[in-house]
């Protein structure tokens, strides 16, 4: 029997998958979130969100998709890994994503396609054209220099690609070198770490999504103390230890994490790199 099941659990509740389900918004999440939301709207254009390794941004992503699955008005299209060898790369990924068909053999073709493509579908349909790259930081300064070409479509009123870049703080140095790239940044924000009682509030959170419906907390105040100052409160490691610590809970027939529980966790996961 799967440990969940064991604790009364319907799911696992702290799985690091990007499930948009199980996303607490904390909030600096929510604020992300939010200001994403109207800058899309409002079709203002270039949109960085910035954050450690382990912040969310990936689940950020799919629940910013989640926010506009019922408006047909506006279209995304995702790239999960923008590690592209080369502009012709790129720009022939792009034109296949749009579904623009045609037989093309430079890159500027491909550029006089695109434009026209999103002229037709953001001035005369009316369509909010939506790309969203994570994992921006893999970005090239050559393939970034791409992106400022189609930031440079517009209408008198608005931009006619939206474009969202989900990456790792050292992304904000490269562009800032790339000339005219800044000036084109409608949104930068930066995701910052949950603080202590949002560090128990995404455990209970999460917990409660999986099912528990118990009367006492599966962990003790002093074990989310230790798991917030051990995590610092970066929601991936905050799931990684909560999940040893549920299963370690189940092999000792413990009614609750307790601190003992915790300390126990992290002096292993410390012998584990100090080898």
């Amino acid at each position: 029997m799967s440990y969940y099941k064991y604790l009364g659990l319907d799911n696992e509740p702290f799985s690091t998958s990007p499930d948009p389900h199980f996303f607490y918004h904390s909030l600096s999440h929510n604020t992300a979130l939010k200001r994403l939301e109207i800058a899309i709207r409002l079709r203002r254009g270039l949109c960085i969100i910035l954050g450690d390794v382990g912040m969310g941004k990936t689940t950020l992503s799919r629940l910013l998709l989640q926010t506009f699955k019922d408006e047909n008005d506006f279209i995304f299209h995702l790239i999960l890994d923008p590690s592209f060898k080369s502009e012709f790369q790129f720009l022939l990924t792009l034109v296949k994503m749009f579904n623009i068909t045609p037989d093309f053999k430079s890159t500027l073709d491909f550029k006089e396609a695109l434009e026209k493509y999103l002229f037709q579908m953001g001035v005369e349909e009316n369509k909010t054209i939506v790309l969203l790259i994570d994992e921006g930081q893999k970005l090239t300064p050559e393939n970034l220099e791409v992106l400022r070409t189609l930031l440079n479509y517009e209408t008198n009123e608005y931009k006619l690609l939206q474009l969202v870049i989900m990456a790792q703080v050292e992304l904000l140095p490269r562009i800032k070198r790339i000339r005219n790239f800044m000036d084109r940044v409608a949104l930068k924000y930066t995701i910052n770490p949950l603080d202590e009682l949002e560090t128990k509030e995404m455990i209970e959170f999460r917990l409660r999504q999986a099912g528990y419906i118990g009367y006492q907390s599966l962990f003790s105040d002093e074990a989310v103390r230790l798991i917030y100052d051990y995590s610092q409160g970066y929601p991936r490691k905050i799931a990684m230890i909560c999940h040893d610590a549920l299963e370690e809970l189940v092999m000792r027939d413990a009614p609750v994490v307790d601190a003992g529980i915790i300390r126990d966790l992290i002096m292993a996961r410390e012998d584990v790199y100090a080898r």
